[in-house]
């Protein structure tokens, strides 16, 4: 059998869990970070909406103005 170098034998479990815990912490961050982002674009999409229902209760009103 070939003997390694100690360079040469790969990670251990200590530094394998570290890199875990920080691939892990990213991820929620990355996580909350968007929920955040989708609730701010969810909101602004209902606001959008009324002020839509606005201009048709007012195109509506100017239609009925000029067709009767």
């Amino acid at each position: 059998m070939i003997k390694l170098r100690k360079s040469m034998r790969g990670f251990t479990l200590v530094e394998m869990v570290i890199v875990i815990a920080l691939i892990v912490i990213l991820a929620l961050v990355i996580f909350y970070s968007v929920s955040d982002y989708l609730i701010a674009a969810k909101s602004a999409t209902e606001k959008m909406e009324s002020h839509v229902a606005d201009v048709e209760n007012v195109a509506a009103q100017v239609s009925a103005c000029y067709n009767s």
